[in-house]
């Protein structure tokens, strides 16, 4: 993962009240070395010759107002023009950003919190071991392809972090959708969780129909969606 800082005058007004927000990122396409704003259709942003730009959805790690600075983490993953990019930035280079979108609001009354997710999960993560109530127990579980995947998060007195090494089969998550499984989730306890799309799921079925957990008290987002390009767009 790489922390990528973007700043400008451009970025005066962009402000995120709530963890776990997101802020859509446009880069140059792949390929390309000039960033080109792309044009609302009515259905869909397209690009002067008709291509889809590239786009994709990050969590704002970090937002400072007062220096117009953002921080995106973003997973370096080998491909995908998102990593790609991130991998070869360099200061000046020019990028895009809008938002934010919507973040999570904390219950604070909430008896415990389970939150679970994969490496594109641990800015989110992240943020949330900032703001819950330090009194409150947390249970984080983080799936990672790489044992060297695994970051030193933010501390919180009564959260414990379990760390998953993802299991060789032909789709990611299983190692997160058996640690959700057999996590002992407290009656009214609230319950976040993302990463790829197909394993958040499978969590959301368990959680809704297998365990009967009230939907009001569970955040489970798709972030992206193995085997394909751009983000998952999923959410309940």
């Amino acid at each position: 993962m790489v922390r990528v800082t973007f700043a400008g005058p451009d970025l005066e007004g962009l402000t995120v009240e709530q963890p776990a927000a997101s802020v859509r990122l446009l880069i140059p396409s792949a390929g390309a070395h000039e960033l080109v704003v792309p044009v609302w259709n009515g259905n869909e942003f397209l690009l002067p010759h008709g291509q889809r730009p590239a786009i994709r959805t990050f969590t704002p790690r970090r937002v400072d107002p007062a220096a117009l600075e953002i921080d995106l983490e973003i997973v370096l993953h080998g491909d995908g023009v998102a990593s790609e990019w991130a991998a070869e930035a360099t200061p000046g280079d020019l990028a895009a950003v809008s938002g934010p979108g919507r973040g999570y609001a904390v219950d604070r009354d909430a008896p415990a919190f389970l939150l679970a997710g994969d490496e594109t999960a641990i800015p989110a993560i992240s943020q949330l071991l900032e703001v819950l109530p330090a009194e409150t127990p947390v249970e984080v579980h983080v799936e990672v392809a790489h044992p060297d995947a695994r970051v030193e998060m933010p501390r919180h007195p009564r959260a414990g972090v379990a760390w998953h090494d993802r299991e060789p089969e032909p789709s990611p998550g299983g190692a997160l959708v058996t640690a959700v499984r057999g996590a002992d989730v407290a009656p009214g306890a609230r319950v976040w969780v993302a990463g790829e799309a197909a394993a958040v799921q499978r969590i959301r079925r368990h959680l809704f129909e297998d365990r009967g957990f009230p939907r009001s008290q569970a955040t489970v987002r798709g972030y992206w969606k193995h085997g394909r390009v751009g983000d998952a767009d999923d959410d309940a």
